[in-house]
């Protein structure tokens, strides 16, 4: 109960600095995404090694790099535009896979005085501006500390259980299931910003490094107040919703596409698994 007192009065207060000093502490942090791919299919059609060549070059294509700029009180977190930056593919004994990870130019928005955001959506081809306010995170610091280059951090968890959704080829309904989220965030108070990467935020301090479900963002370059100008862009682009309208917009998607392959399993069978 003291942590979240603490953690909380840590966010008033930032809030207050954010919206009477803007134009303080900015910056960029530069990072850089891995995965542990998992995806399953039908072991008697499809050999183990390769599944396993095919999740090998798919976790080595979707490392992915990001940047976090920010002020005291706002930010954006945007994929950095790079040469591998479109659809993740693999192929190996016949078998073909491609993700698409979505566009390089979509932006999320982040207001911690008012404690909302806003985020740049792309739903086969249509544009959506996702409007709603911050998750709070139940964070819980500890004593484990470590350097991130030249920065001390210390260790922070988050977990929660939430539902998500699964769809294999041949299924006529997406199946629901019960998943723990567990975040494990590395941040350091020599930032004195409460931002982080993707959604994450609330901790006393930059997050320097982030571990959720199998995918770690880490920091590799940080330049405060540089000499360019830190621009914090607010979205305004797509038809606006909030993120529980864009949620049944998504499932709707995915129940057209179940249909179209519902009971079509194919040569190889694939799961694919939809939350966090």
């Amino acid at each position: 109960m003291k942590t979240k007192i603490l953690l909380l009065a840590f966010i008033a207060f930032m809030s207050f600095v954010g919206t009477s000093f803007s134009q303080g502490l900015t910056g960029r942090a530069y990072y850089k995404s891995s995965s542990n791919i998992k995806f399953s299919m039908d072991s008697t059609k499809m050999a183990p090694e390769v599944m396993a060549d095919l999740q090998r070059q798919l976790k080595k294509q979707m490392e992915r790099e990001y940047i976090l700029s920010f002020n005291q009180g706002e930010s954006n977190w945007k994929q950095a535009e790079s040469l591998g930056s479109g659809p993740a593919s693999a192929s190996s004994g016949g078998a073909s896979i491609v993700i698409n990870t979505g566009s390089s130019d979509l932006i999320l928005y982040k207001n911690l005085a008012e404690q909302t955001y806003l985020k740049e959506e792309d739903l086969m081809g249509r544009e959506f501006l996702v409007k709603d306010n911050l998750n709070l995170y139940d964070w819980e610091l500890t004593d484990e500390t470590k350097k991130i280059g030249n920065y001390e951090c210390q260790k922070a968890t988050y977990s929660k259980i939430v539902d998500s959704k699964r769809f294999s080829t041949g299924m006529e309904e997406m199946e629901v299931v019960k998943d723990t989220v567990q975040v494990v965030a590395w941040f350091t108070s020599q930032i004195p910003v409460s931002h982080g990467p993707s959604e994450f935020w609330g901790l006393p301090g930059l997050i320097l490094e982030l571990q959720n479900n199998g995918s770690t963002l880490i920091a590799e370059k940080i330049v405060l107040n540089p000499e360019e100008p830190v621009e914090i862009v607010v979205p305004n682009k797509g038809k606006e919703m909030s993120s529980e309208e864009y949620r049944a917009l998504a499932d709707e998607k995915m129940q057209e596409m179940m249909k179209k392959y519902s009971g079509k399993s194919g040569e190889h069978q694939m799961t694919i698994k939809i939350g966090n």
